[in-house]
């Protein structure tokens, strides 16, 4: 009942809107063409939208702004060349305005003319001039502030960003259509300086962008670089100092990717400044159009069998808990709904119907193609898209990847057991599918064993899934002895952890240990005693909730519908409220998600790490292992 009673909440909610351009309210100081370069659009834009603008512009005044990126379109301007007057002599009642209609000029020009009109009225008999002109009608285009640049080979957009002292995040901007990796004599804008102005790019430097909120500090302790050394090497940051997006020049030597500091958790409670209202989308494969929500008993049968439609009810409740608590936090929230109907079509018609302009974030799709395409839609407009239950395939500038790589799991189970203060024996059991990443393994711990498989018998090109008890003889003593079981097999699994049981005896403490756990370890022969006896550890990218502590979210979420939440509604809640708490507590989320903020909800935990040339990706994971048939985080 609880999802059917969502289905029709998000089928009341879902909703479209529309806009097509944006309002700016001039600032003094301001010109049409100061606020045509910060938009990126030309003066005749803003004239063709607000005609008005051209005899009425002062500070308040509300301009609509297209919608658009650089266009460099010429701009059509007519220009009025005096070439001579006409006597007129002022018959009764005539007036200024009356000539100004009659000869086609204004009040100004005709005073311009007769200077004594300024201080004195029109009248009967005066003799006056009338100007005449001739109209000139020219082009000009904004070819004086950005020009055309062909790519050339090798060249990737940090580096032109950096031979022509922009950020990639200004390049992407001046270039709304740009494909993600750009090709040779692909043509791009630029800016208009002079070729003598252009930084070139030397294969003996490393290279760095600058992320939101770093200092010299930052930096020294990340790459190891004084602000004397950075500033020998990029003279232009004495005068402009660091700004997010930069591309510093540094030595060849430098980890640009190195791995993160352990840092505290942050509480982002007590940093909260930003109480604007926070405009979220919600794009989720809802598939409201198969389903009838007054059939109720219909309803429920397909909730069970469709698994996808179970998880996407269960995120969405954890997304509605999470505004009401950021709610009772003094964060308000305005979300749309929309149905992507788990089809990329669909998807490209919301884009196509609605504008996202002015959204802080929007979070999915969860279909690959679909998220891509929003990603890649959003991104000329800096828009965060974020990647709640998906590992997208390309993470542009613009994503935030909150699942961590696997490669990153399996680092972190490497430098746990690394870290055991204990001299660790170590043993890894692999099938010929794991034997190459089981090597790598090995060379982590020189002195480990490798075990593989057996290959079959009547078949040696295939793997028999087994090992002997007795290639387990022998190998395990007094102390405590770490084995790595690097399977997908279920059988191998359940036979292994069987045979290991059997030598954990007396002294002997055997931990059970893989990088990547799957399936293979959920089987039904495998005995949850068995992994507990064994404090069977793995990497995760989230933690169950603590059943024996008080959880406000997990007695609220009981209170209302009698079980405990699944983990995908802790997900729902942890990644929305994560979302909404940074936003309050910075101008944006990309400000709001430097590497040295780590936070940490119900299930989950986030500390983001932006790629040189790329997005941001989640790098927060949990160790996790077996105790007294409870799965907790492992200290």
């Amino acid at each position: 009942m609880k999802n059917i009673l969502t289905i029709i909440l998000i089928a009341f909610t879902i909703g479209l809107s529309a806009q097509d351009y944006i309002e700016h309210t001039v600032k003094p100081g301001e010109t049409i063409e100061s606020i045509a370069k910060g938009y990126l659009v030309t003066p005749f834009d803003i004239y063709a939208l607000n005609p008005d603008a051209k005899r009425k512009f002062q500070p308040n005044t509300v301009l609509i702004i297209p919608n658009s990126k650089v266009k460099n379109n010429a701009i059509v301007e007519d220009s009025r060349e005096l070439i001579g007057y006409k006597n007129h002599k002022v018959k009764r009642k005539e007036t200024l305005y009356g000539l100004t209609k009659e000869y086609n000029v204004s009040e100004e020009e005709i005073k311009k003319a007769n200077r004594f009109l300024y201080s004195e009225n029109l009248k009967k008999g005066d003799k006056i001039r009338i100007p005449k002109y001739r109209t000139q009608v020219s082009k000009q285009t904004l070819n004086n502030t950005v020009k055309k640049y062909t790519v050339q080979a090798k060249e990737g957009k940090w580096r032109i960003a950096y031979k022509f002292g922009i950020s990639v995040t200004e390049l992407e901007a001046l270039n709304p259509f740009m494909n993600e990796t750009i090709q040779p004599g692909d043509e791009l804008n630029v800016p208009n300086i002079g070729d003598n102005e252009e930084k070139k790019v030397e294969s003996t430097f490393g290279y760095y962008e600058v992320l939101p909120k770093e200092g010299f500090f930052r930096l020294k302790v990340k790459l190891n670089l004084t602000q004397e050394q950075l500033e020998k090497l990029n003279p232009e940051l004495k005068e402009t100092g660091l700004k997010a997006g930069m591309v510093l020049k540094v030595p060849a030597n430098v980890d640009t990717t190195s791995s993160l500091e352990i840092v505290k958790t942050t509480n982002l409670k007590s940093n909260l400044t930003n109480f604007k209202t926070k405009k979220i989308a919600l794009m989720l494969p809802y598939r409201l159009d198969r389903i009838d929500v007054d059939a109720v008993e219909e309803t429920k049968q397909k909730i069970k069998e469709t698994r996808l439609l179970s998880t996407v009810l269960d995120f969405h409740v954890g997304v509605m808990m999470a505004l009401d608590s950021a709610k009772q936090l003094g964060i308000s929230t305005d979300l749309k709904v929309f149905d992507t109907r788990y089809h990329v079509s669909k998807t490209a018609d919301i884009l196509a119907d609605n504008d996202f302009s002015d959204y802080d974030a929007v979070i999915g799709p969860m279909e690959e193609n679909s998220f891509n395409r929003v990603a890649m839609t959003l991104k000329a407009d800096n828009i965060p898209v974020i990647a709640a239950m998906n590992k997208p395939k390309q993470v542009y500038s613009n994503v935030f990847q909150t699942l961590p790589e696997n490669k990153l799991l399996s680092k972190t189970m490497i430098d746990f057991v690394k870290a055991d203060s204990l001299k660790t024996k170590v043993v890894i059991i692999s099938d010929h599918a794991h034997r190459t990443s089981s090597e790598a393994l090995q060379k982590q711990f020189p002195n480990s064993k490798l075990i593989l498989t057996q290959k079959d018998k009547k078949d040696k090109t295939k793997d028999a899934y087994y090992i002997y008890h007795s290639n387990l003889q022998n190998v395990f003593s007094a102390g405590k002895t770490v084995v790595f079981l690097e399977t997908e097999n279920t059988s191998l699994a359940s036979s292994v952890i069987s045979m290991l049981n059997g030598f954990a005896v007396n002294k002997t403490e055997i931990v059970l240990a893989t990088l990547n756990k799957g399936k293979a370890f959920e089987g039904k022969d495998i005995d949850n005693n068995n992994l507990s006896h064994l404090k069977f550890h793995y990497p995760s990218v989230h933690k169950d909730f603590d059943e024996s502590k008080s959880n406000g979210f997990v007695d609220r979420y009981r209170k209302e519908y009698g079980v405990s939440p699944s983990k995908y509604v802790a997900r729902g809640f942890d990644i929305t409220l994560d979302l909404l708490m940074r936003l309050a507590s910075a101008e944006n989320l990309y400000e709001a998600s430097i590497d040295s903020i780590e936070t940490e909800y119900i299930e989950n935990k986030f500390r983001y790490n932006k790629a040189l040339m790329g997005g941001y990706v989640n790098e927060a994971v949990y160790i996790v292992k077996y105790d007294d048939l409870r799965i907790v985080k492992a200290e």
